[in-house]
C-alpha cells in the first residue's frame, strides 16, 4: 500500500443517534478516520463502544427511525453515503461494500442455499445469469476454503459447522470484488483453532485481492496479527489511533493502556487473577462535553472534569484524545493525580 495513496473511503465527523422512549441515545460522536486502499484497519473497543454502530451508519444498516444520522460526511468514490438516494446506496452496498456479520447463524437465510444466497449479489449487482452465477459461486466457495464445492452450493446453513458458515458469508461479501470490506467481529463465535484458520484466510484474500480491509473486534490479540493501523473506540468516540506497531510498544490513552492489561499471558504466574478495568461503559444520554473514560480512569486530573480532550499528535500518524498526550501538559503534573 503506497504511503501517498489518496483514501478509498473517508469519513468526517459522524455522529449518529437512536432516540428512544427514554430519550437519546449519542452512539457515535464525531468520529473521523480514512482508509487507504489495500489496507486493513483494526477497530477495537469493549462492547458498546460505538464499533458496529459506526460502519454500519456509513452504508445505511441502520433502521431509521431509531437511528439518525445527523452529521459528518462519508466520501466514497466521489460520493457522500450520507447523501446518496437509496438505489445508489444499494448499488454500492453489497457491490463496491462487501459487509461480513457477526453471527452467520443468523445472518444466513434458513430457507435458501447457500448456493442460491451467493449468486443473489452477483445477479444483482454483475448482471449474471443463473448459469454463470452458480459457476462464479462455486468458484467464491473454493476460494474461502470449501471443499466440494459445487455440491455444497446446493446445502442449506444448517448443513454447515459453525466455521464453514462464516466462510460462505465471507464468499457472499466478496462476491463482487469489492473495494472496501467491514468484517464485523467474524470469529468472534468461533472456537480458536477455526478463528485462526478465518483470520488466514483473510490474509490471503486480502494480499490476492488487494481489498481494504475494516475488522471490527475486542480482540487485541487478534489485531496485532493482521492490522496495519488501529483505532481505539470508547464512548461512541475514537480516543487512540496509531500504527498497530505503535499502538503496542507506547498506548497513549489511559483506556488503550487498560485493554492491553487485560489480554491474558501464558508466561509468568498461572496463579494471578486475569486484570480487568474496573466500572462500567458510559450511559451516552446526552452529547459528551467531557472525556467519557474520565471516571474509569486513575490518570484522571483536574482538567478532565472541565474539557474535552481533543485527538492530540504523538507521532507520525499516532493520535490520542487525552490531555496525558498534549504536549501543553507537564507530565510531572499529570502523572499520579489518581482518581
Amino acid at each position: 500500500m503506497p504511503d501517498g495513496a489518496l483514501p478509498v473511503l473517508d469519513v468526517k465527523d459522524l455522529k449518529t443517534v437512536f432516540k428512544t422512549r427514554g430519550g437519546e441515545v449519542h452512539a457515535v460522536n464525531d468520529v473521523s478516520f480514512s482508509l487507504k486502499p489495500g489496507e486493513l484497519l483494526g477497530v477495537v473497543g469493549e462492547s458498546g463502544s460505538g464499533k458496529s454502530v459506526t460502519m454500519m451508519s456509513l452504508i445505511g444498516l441502520l433502521p431509521s427511525p431509531p437511528a439518525e444520522v445527523r452529521n459528518g460526511t462519508v466520501m466514497f468514490d466521489g460520493d457522500d453515503l450520507l447523501n446518496v438516494d437509496a438505489a445508489r446506496m444499494r448499488d454500492i452496498r453489497g457491490g463496491d461494500i462487501g459487509f461480513v456479520f457477526q453471527d452467520p447463524m443468523t445472518s444466513l437465510n434458513p430457507v435458501f442455499t447457500v448456493g442460491m444466497q451467493i449468486a443473489e449479489p452477483l445477479r444483482k449487482h454483475m448482471g449474471m445469469n443463473k448459469k454463470a452465477a452458480r459457476a462464479r459461486a462455486v468458484e467464491l466457495l473454493e476460494l474461502v476454503g470449501i471443499p466440494d464445492a459445487e455440491r455444497r452450493l446446493d446445502d442449506y446453513p444448517h448443513q454447515f459447522s459453525g466455521g464453514m458458515r462464516q466462510r460462505v458469508m465471507i464468499a457472499i461479501a466478496l462476491a463482487c470484488d469489492p473495494k472496501v470490506l467491514i468484517a464485523d467481529e467474524p470469529t468472534t463465535a468461533l472456537d480458536v483453532t477455526i478463528q485462526a484458520q478465518i483470520l488466514e484466510l483473510m490474509k490471503e484474500l486480502r494480499t490476492k485481492l488487494g481489498m481494504a480491509v475494516i475488522w471490527i473486534t475486542h480482540d487485541l490479540g487478534v489485531i496485532a496479527g493482521i492490522a496495519d493501523r488501529v483505532i481505539v473506540m470508547y464512548g461512541g468516540q475514537i480516543v487512540e489511533h496509531a500504527p498497530v506497531a505503535d499502538l503496542f510498544a507506547d498506548p497513549q490513552h489511559p483506556y488503550t493502556q487498560a485493554l492491553l492489561t487485560t489480554i491474558p499471558s501464558v508466561s509468568g504466574e498461572r496463579s494471578k487473577r486475569l486484570t480487568i478495568i474496573e466500572g462500567q461503559p458510559p450511559i451516552l444520554g446526552a452529547a459528551p462535553t467531557l472525556c467519557p473514560f474520565r471516571d474509569r480512569c486513575n490518570k484522571r486530573v483536574e482538567i478532565c472534569e472541565r474539557m474535552m480532550p481533543q485527538r492530540y499528535p504523538v507521532s507520525g500518524q499516532h493520535d490520542a484524545a487525552c490531555f496525558h498526550a498534549d504536549p501543553g501538559i507537564p507530565k510531572e503534573k499529570a502523572v499520579g493525580h489518581a482518581g
